[in-house]
């Protein structure tokens, strides 16, 4: 009757126990749970769960342990290691009733000194494999464990060891998941900032590994290459999120007044000084601070800047006491930095606190693949912003666009786009509707060169790029591989 009430508590415990281990999906908690369950029913002292693991010099690693010195060296660890290692070996489970006269451990000191009375120890296994074991003892009864529980425990180790499998492929999966989308996808995190090329995306993966760092970033680029929308970008998907973005255009305010706009004045500081103001340093307090066109900062006032970089501390000009201000300063230009230190415009500790992480935004003529992205992007803005119908691109205008040098970058091409839209008299931007100034073609396309001839030069240059792969080619130039087809049929090319 004992007997049957034991087996009848085993299969309900068994019940609670599946029910309750395969909801936990993180294994060091998964794990801890397995453990104290074990050691509540079958009333142990200590245990410890152990997982093999190839990278461990002796080829496994104790995951949690109860009631155990967390020092694996010591003795009363070492009095089971023993045991542990054979069932990991064998893939046997180990059970004593009484240790001291069990031949068994008759050579074992460390059991002998620990005083242990009854061990019991099963493996972990997934199908034949053995991956772990699950190890417990009690040094206060004889016979603490018998046939009974090492049947509980066999069956509750098999439980055990799916759910700690599923719960790591869960982790891994999860983990993984995330990697891919922070490695391949980065550009799908700044919703504005488009583009798919090499180029785009390495600047990209730069930004995205500064937002929550309160380091200095300078933003190099030619004029109309997005360098205020990447500066937005690391603020608003930055630690500083939904706090004060304020920026400043340094060659826009006359050289009188940047002081006081930058760091304000108290009221008598000056004729006309009639109330104290704040500057824009204060006013972006919490936030970011972004310095557009920073070489143009007269040569007098970038002490103060240092001064801010260095300390986070200004002064309002006729005051007298120091401010702090908890800022992140992005600064940006289209200039050569080194060569303003050369010339003297710049001073150079300021240039080196300046550009401790240097973001270079590529022109767009080095971008060719982000032109149909681009394109579609700002006629998709356009048309709904406009009111228009326009939804497509005829080919020859997209082949226009691609030949474009854009000397203005992506604000060029933006306003190009804009206008066409707004003229277009039908559904498609055709070439008729855009407006391009061609004298300004590089050197690859003459200026005797006709649109076709040009849009035949970048076709074959974009297949030969592709190794003739013509589904790659149409993706690439953002036009249908049926029209693509149809204008290599017309040059005898199919």
């Amino acid at each position: 009757m004992i007997m049957e009430q034991t087996r009848q508590d085993n299969f309900n415990a068994l019940y609670e126990i599946a029910r309750s281990i395969n909801s936990l999906l993180e294994p060091e908690e998964l794990l801890e749970r397995v453990l104290e369950i074990a050691m509540k029913h079958l009333s142990a002292e200590r245990g410890f769960i152990i997982l093999a693991d190839p990278n461990k010099e002796d080829g496994y690693d104790v995951v949690t342990m109860k009631n155990f010195s967390s020092q694996r060296t010591s003795n009363e660890y070492a009095a089971s290691s023993s045991v542990v290692t054979n069932v990991l070996n064998t893939g046997e489970a180990v059970l004593t009733f009484d240790a001291p006269n069990d031949e068994r451990f008759e050579s074992s000191v460390s059991i002998m000194a620990q005083k242990i009375l009854s061990i019991i120890c099963v493996p972990l296994r997934i199908g034949e494999r053995t991956f772990g074991a699950v190890y417990l003892d009690s040094s206060t009864m004889l016979k603490e464990f018998n046939d009974e529980s090492l049947k509980f425990l066999t069956i509750f180790g098999n439980l055990a060891g799916i759910a700690i499998e599923n719960a790591k492929r869960y982790t891994e999966l999860r983990n993984q998941n995330e990697r891919l989308k922070n490695e391949s996808d980065v550009t799908h995190l700044f919703a504005n900032l488009i583009g798919k090329s090499d180029t785009w995306k390495s600047a990209l993966e730069i930004v995205q590994r500064v937002l929550d760092i309160d380091v200095a970033i300078l933003i190099t680029g030619e004029s109309g290459t997005g360098k205020e929308l990447v500066a937005r970008a690391i603020h608003e998907n930055g630690s500083r999120k939904g706090l004060a973005f304020v920026a400043v255009n340094c060659s826009a305010i006359p050289e009188s007044l940047i002081e006081s706009e930058l760091f304000g004045f108290v009221r008598g500081a000056f004729t006309g000084a009639n109330a104290t103001k704040k500057g824009l340093v204060e006013v972006a307090d919490g936030g970011t601070l972004f310095l557009d066109e920073i070489s143009d900062l007269p040569f007098a006032l970038q002490s103060k800047l240092l001064r801010l970089l260095q300390e986070k501390e200004y002064r309002r000009i006729g005051d007298t006491v120091n401010r702090s201000a908890d800022i992140r300063i992005i600064a940006a230009t289209n200039k050569d930095l080194k060569n303003e230190v050369k010339n003297g415009t710049l001073r150079e500790d300021l240039y080196f606190r300046l550009n401790v992480v240097d973001i270079h935004l590529p022109p767009l003529r080095e971008r060719k693949d982000d032109i149909p992205l681009l394109a579609k992007h700002f006629l998709q803005r356009s048309a709904h912003m406009y009111k228009r119908s326009v939804d497509s691109i005829h080919p020859d205008a997209m082949l226009m666009l691609l030949a474009n040098p854009w000397k203005g970058n992506v604000r060029e091409f933006q306003n190009v786009i804009e206008r066409a839209v707004v003229l277009c008299k039908g559904t498609q931007l055709t070439p008729a509707d855009l407006v391009l100034d061609f004298t300004q073609r590089n050197s690859i396309l003459p200026n005797s060169m006709t649109l076709e001839e040009i849009e035949r030069q970048i076709i074959e240059a974009t297949l030969d790029e592709m190794d003739g792969n013509r589904r790659r080619t149409a993706e690439k130039l953002g036009v249908s591989l049926r029209w693509l087809q149809y204008r290599l049929k017309e040059w005898n090319k199919d």
